[in-house]
């Protein structure tokens, strides 16, 4: 998924109600093509991000801009540019689907003869073609999440928010919705989701933001945001006999970190620990391991998952507010 340049630009974004301050300086990017997982706690400021970068508030401090667009100085252009699919959404249930699209497509001021091609493109982009002339009613919460992006893509809008997209899905569901999501983004739209179903999230991102108590606690591919919350590295050594072990955990504990725990697994002929040595450090290690006589089968680095990344930034930010530095201003 490739990038001219960024579509969506935050830069510094404050937002204060009193002294509770909602955003900190948040500051981020996502190009074309790009999508972008951006994730924290409940009341990390998440929302409050997405209400101004929709032109639903105004930042105290900073800017937001679309495709170049002003989010608070040119709402009206804003509103051409960005889809926005809240993660509860409006659905009239009276209402055959291509009737609820016609609605929100003559409130988007879509002339009404390319109001029926434009509602026949989006229904095939959401892959639902087959829904409109169903009753909305009919339709189960995963058929309404999709005409629901359906709406989202009305105007054809540059970016894409989508908020909790895959809520309430079963697992057939769900991979529909990242298959969905991946092919816009392979059409060039920009995406910015929000989800609390991680490893789904992770398959997708090209990008992650992590926000906790209104600050940007790590953002970058899952390594890069990984390397920002933690110096330390998991090793896995992987062993051709379980004689090894004991030798093996021996030589790595000289290069674990201090206070880390070393896990050795038999069922696994596994040794893995937590490190902060460098990749030439690391050679070093092995060819020390393979010197003593170790069996190694494979040597590798364990790559951090999205929700150990998440509740380390969740745990600094609580970590802050224990200690007076995060949450209110001074």
């Amino acid at each position: 998924m490739g990038t001219d340049g960024p579509i969506v630009e935050v830069r510094d974004l404050t937002k204060k109600y009193g002294r509770f301050v909602a955003l900190d300086g948040l500051t981020l990017s996502v190009g074309r093509g790009q999508i972008l997982g951006f994730i924290g706690p409940n009341g990390a400021g998440k929302t409050t991000a997405i209400k101004i970068l929709v032109g639903l508030s105004r930042p105290t401090a900073g800017s937001a801009t679309v495709a170049g667009v002003d989010c608070v100085a040119r709402p009206r252009q804003l509103k051409r540019l960005i889809g926005y699919m809240p993660d509860t959404f409006g659905s009239y249930d009276n209402m055959r689907v291509n009737e609820y699209l016609d609605f929100f497509g003559a409130a988007f001021g879509i002339p009404r003869r390319a109001r029926v091609k434009r509602i026949d493109e989006v229904l095939e982009l959401a892959r639902c073609p087959q829904f409109r002339d169903l009753f909305v009613e009919s339709l189960s919460h995963g058929m309404k999440q999709r005409v629901a992006l359906a709406r989202t893509l009305l105007h054809d809008p540059v970016a894409l928010i989508l908020d909790e997209p895959a809520n309430g899905l079963d697992p057939p569901a769900r991979i529909e919705m990242r298959h969905l999501l991946l092919d816009l983004a392979a059409r060039g739209k920009t995406l910015i989701v929000t989800s609390h179903i991680l490893p789904e999230l992770a398959r997708i991102c090209d990008r992650v933001a992590i926000i906790a108590r209104g600050r940007l606690r790590a953002s970058g591919t899952l390594e890069e945001v990984a390397r920002q919350l933690s110096p330390l590295r998991t090793i896995e050594v992987l062993l051709t006999r379980a004689a090894d072990l004991a030798k093996t955990e021996g030589i790595v504990r000289g290069h674990a970190a201090p206070g880390s725990e070393i896990e050795a697994s038999e069922p696994e002929l596994a040794v893995r620990f937590r490190t902060a040595n460098s990749e030439s450090e690391l050679a070093g290690l092995l060819t020390q391991l393979v010197s003593a006589g170790v069996g190694v089968a494979q040597f590798r680095e364990v790559q951090t998952d999205l929700e150990e990344a998440f509740m380390t930034a969740a745990r600094e930010g609580d970590a802050e507010v224990a200690a007076g530095t995060g949450g209110e201003s001074s």
